[in-house]
C-alpha cells in the first residue's frame, strides 16, 4: 500500500527537475554550441537539423510539427538556416509543390564535432557516477516522466521534444504508448558509414 506523499516533496521534486534541466540546456547544450559555433546557430536551429539528419520528416510541415510551431514560423527558420548554408531546399519528386530538406556538408561536420564535444562532456562530468547510478535514476525519470503524461488528455500525441538526444528505444513511449514524431519518422534504411562519407564528400558546400 502506497503512502500518500506530501505537496512539499513533490514540488522540491519539480524544482530539483527543473534546475536539472536548465543544467543541461545552458552548461551542457548552449555553452557547448557557443564553443563549436560561436553565434552562428541557436540550440533551435541545432534541433532542426538533427531532425533532418535523423528523420525522413524533411519537409517544413514535418518541422513545424516537430517543433510545436505554425508553418509560417517553421519556414523561417529553415531560411535563416538555407541563408546560412547549413540546409539545402529543393522541390519534391512526387510533388513540385512540397519542400525537401537536406543538410549540407557544412551542417554535417558540425553536427559531428559537436556531438563529438558533447560526449566528451558528459563522459567527464558523469565520471563520478557508477553506471548503475545512471541506469536507475534513468529509470526514476522514465517512470515520472511516463506518470506525468499520462495524466494529459491525449498522452498518446504529447511529444516531449526529446530533441537531440534521439532515442533508439523510449521507454516512455512504451509505457503511455504515446505516438512519437521522432519514432515515426525514423528512416528504417539509414545511410552506411560508407555512403555517409560519401554524401558529405559531396553534399553542397
Amino acid at each position: 500500500m502506497s503512502r500518500a506523499v506530501r505537496p512539499q516533496l513533490v514540488s522540491d521534486f519539480l524544482g530539483s527537475a527543473q534546475v536539472f534541466a536548465t543544467a543541461v540546456t545552458e552548461v551542457v547544450e548552449e555553452k557547448l554550441l557557443r564553443e563549436i559555433a560561436g553565434e552562428a546557430l541557436t540550440l533551435s536551429q541545432l534541433k532542426l537539423l538533427k531532425l533532418v539528419a535523423n528523420t525522413d520528416a524533411h519537409s517544413v510541415g514535418d518541422v513545424a510539427a516537430f517543433l510545436g510551431v505554425s508553418n509560417a514560423a517553421a519556414s523561417k527558420a529553415v531560411d535563416k538556416l538555407v541563408r546560412r548554408k547549413q540546409l539545402v531546399r529543393a522541390e519534391g519528386r512526387l510533388d513540385r509543390r512540397a519542400t525537401v530538406l537536406s543538410l549540407t556538408a557544412r551542417s554535417r561536420r558540425l553536427l559531428a564535432a559537436y556531438d563529438a564535444a558533447r560526449d566528451r562532456k558528459l563522459t567527464d562530468i558523469f565520471r563520478a557516477f557508477s553506471p548503475e547510478d545512471l541506469e536507475h535514476t534513468t529509470e526514476i525519470l522514465v517512470r515520472f516522466s511516463a506518470g506525468i503524461i499520462d495524466h494529459t488528455a491525449k498522452p498518446e500525441e504529447t511529444c516531449l521534444q526529446c530533441g537531440i538526444y534521439f532515442r533508439e528505444k523510449c521507454l516512455v513511449r512504451e509505457l503511455v504508448g504515446r505516438r512519437c514524431f521522432y519514432a515515426s519518422h525514423r528512416s528504417s534504411s539509414g545511410p552506411t558509414a560508407e555512403s555517409k562519407a560519401e554524401k558529405v564528400a559531396g553534399a553542397p558546400q
